[in-house]
């Protein structure tokens, strides 16, 4: 499976500039990795992964794979977006679609780009994008509700438990505060996820920093740091003007220049990893002489479902599944030194598959 990441903000805090500096990223890994930009404002990177390239040298891979991520930029909002006003509907519908949000706020000054609001305040910039999430959500949930009481009135069981987790995410919503901050049990979470509410969705900050302040943020990053902290959220400082340069560079170039700026690794990087990490996703690996592929599932994934990630039938004949870990395929120098060793082992349909796990499925057509 990918991962969707829709990029938002409010216009000219350069949210674009860093979709362009991903998009040629995109096109730079075209040489290497099968993916590329899909449309003007969809673009799709290769998730930086060091493992990768050790199990391709061990196994003699002709081809390298890796798990991707999805960068949606995302039309500028304005205030009144829940309303209509601008691109609102538009903005809105392509937010419903998308796996994770990410904020950028314009974190650096600069006379000659002005500010829709007419001041710099990343803080206020979140609250801006956010409020009109809200707004959207306060009125989806406000349309269900007729329908469904309704419904609770015939004694529909489904109907009750809907309104009843309604009836807890409003009051935050009123209250000014994200649908995701909501507890919800385990038994609820598929109920929570079908409102498609945008401000369940989870949130990753982005902070657009000057170029000198890229290695080590700055007092607008800091704010956004400690806001992030007390919701929970993860922060990225980056220079978008600087991930734009980079993506232009070759790979001795790049390193050169980050080593000039104090950097060890582009911000893009730690941006994919982040929003990797945000939606607790983890990778397995299947490798062998004509691919090594990393594989995206879902933290706590059991095996028949990872397999099912591959293709369906993997999944519905599932056998075992054939299973090494990174570190016993690397000491091990593959999988036939792995066996020796006595470190593969045979998984049934109740294991669940750990980050790194190198895997052969078994299954029956």
């Amino acid at each position: 499976m990918g991962f969707k990441s829709g990029i938002v903000g409010l216009p000219n805090v350069g949210k674009s500039t860093l979709f362009n500096a991903l998009t040629q990223t995109a096109s730079a890994q075209a040489a290497n990795y099968p993916f590329c930009t899909i449309e003007p404002n969809v673009g799709e990177v290769a998730v930086p992964d060091e493992r990768l390239d050790k199990l391709a040298v061990i196994a003699a891979s002709k081809e390298i794979i890796p798990t991707r991520q999805t960068f949606c930029d995302i039309a500028g909002l304005v205030r009144g977006a829940s309303k209509g006003e601008g691109l609102g509907n538009q903005f809105l519908a392509h937010i419903r679609e998308v796996d994770a949000i990410i904020y950028v706020l314009r974190c650096f000054e600069d006379d000659d780009i002005t500010h829709v609001e007419g001041r710099i305040n990343p803080i206020d910039d979140a609250h801006t994008v956010e409020t009109e999430l809200m707004l959207a959500d306060l009125e989806s949930l406000e349309k269900r509700l007729p329908n469904l009481e309704k419904k609770a009135k015939g004694q529909d069981k489904e109907a009750k438990a809907t309104i009843a987790l309604i009836e807890r995410i409003l009051p935050l919503l009123l209250d000014g505060k994200p649908a995701r901050l909501t507890e919800v049990s385990d038994e609820e979470e598929a109920e929570f996820r079908a409102l498609q509410l945008l401000t369940s969705k989870p949130v990753l900050y982005v902070c657009n920093v000057d170029e000198e302040s890229a290695a080590t943020g700055n007092a607008f990053s800091k704010e956004v740091e400690d806001y992030a902290a007390k919701e929970g959220a993860g922060v990225v400082v980056i220079s978008a003007k600087i991930e734009e340069e980079l993506a232009q560079l070759d790979n001795d170039e790049r390193r050169e220049y980050l080593g000039e700026l104090g950097l060890s690794e582009p911000g893009l990087n730690r941006l994919i990893k982040e929003g990797y990490d945000l939606l607790n996703l983890i990778t397995y690996f299947t490798c062998g002489p004509k691919e090594t592929r990393a594989w995206t599932i879902t933290n706590g994934t059991k095996a028949p479902a990872a397999a099912g990630v591959i293709h369906t039938d993997f999944e519905k004949g599932f056998i075992r599944a054939e299973t090494i870990s990174y570190d016993d395929f690397i000491a091990h120098n593959g999988e036939q030194g792995a066996k020796e060793a006595g470190k593969t082992r045979l998984e049934g349909k109740d294991y669940t598959v750990v980050d790194g796990d190198v895997m052969h499925f078994r299954f029956a057509t």
